[in-house]
């Protein structure tokens, strides 16, 4: 699927710059949190990273890693030593299936190679928009959207950035308010606010530095 920008109103696009600036200069060492280079690397350990914690997948692929570091070798793995590798992730045994698929069809349809296109990356097993955006940004210095996991999600619509339902709609919101060479930079800030203040139960509204911002802090203290 095609991202179409949308045009957002000046004044939420100016709000989004403004956030953007308080969070840097508040996270200003924040970056995705692995730091491989080839695009093998970047694509599974992206995968391994779903519905888990840098500490969680840090480990999980530096121990997959030790054994099968190319699609060759991890789509000749045996699922088992797979799923042992990478346990201390979640959903490991459905990820354990879509990284030896994945590399098995790296190598019959792409030579090996992992794709530079949102539609190549989108045939791969276990990869959503959220997975292409982040290994095409990191892999290959494109950035063609932002990559809206739950932090983001729930964020956006916290900070009155974004009003749709569905993902593809909130990235769509969301790419018409920030230049693409901040994308990911707005991804990884997002994740960290969401994860240490904007949190899902119990948000810690009243230490937030985005408050003034904040339609949902707005919202709930009238």
């Amino acid at each position: 699927m095609r991202i179409e920008v949308t045009t957002m109103p000046s004044q939420t696009k100016l709000k989004a710059g403004t956030i953007l600036d308080i969070l840097q200069k508040l996270y200003p060492d924040v970056k995705v949190g692995f730091h491989y280079r080839d695009p093998f690397k970047i694509l599974i350990v992206t995968m391994l990273s779903a519905q888990s914690t840098d500490r969680q997948t840090g480990p999980a692929a530096e121990f997959l890693f030790q054994a099968y570091d190319t699609p060759e070798k991890l789509s000749e793995a045996s699922l088992n030593d797979i799923e042992t590798r990478i346990k201390s992730v979640g959903i490991y045994k459905n990820k354990a299936k879509h990284v030896r698929k994945t590399s098995a069809i790296l190598l019959d349809q792409f030579a090996g190679k992992v794709p530079d296109t949102m539609e190549g990356l989108l045939t791969l097993p276990g990869v959503g928009r959220k997975t292409a955006n982040i290994v095409l940004s990191k892999a290959f210095n494109l950035n063609v959207g932002i990559a809206v996991d739950t932090h983001v999600y729930r964020l956006a619509h916290r900070l009155g950035l974004a009003s749709k339902k569905a993902r593809d709609r909130v990235e769509e919101e969301l790419v018409s308010l920030f230049p693409s060479s901040r994308y990911m930079d707005i991804n990884s800030l997002l994740i960290h606010h969401g994860r240490v203040v904007c949190k899902a139960r119990k948000p810690l509204c009243l230490e937030c530095v985005l408050s003034g911002l904040c339609k949902y802090f707005i919202k709930t203290s009238l």
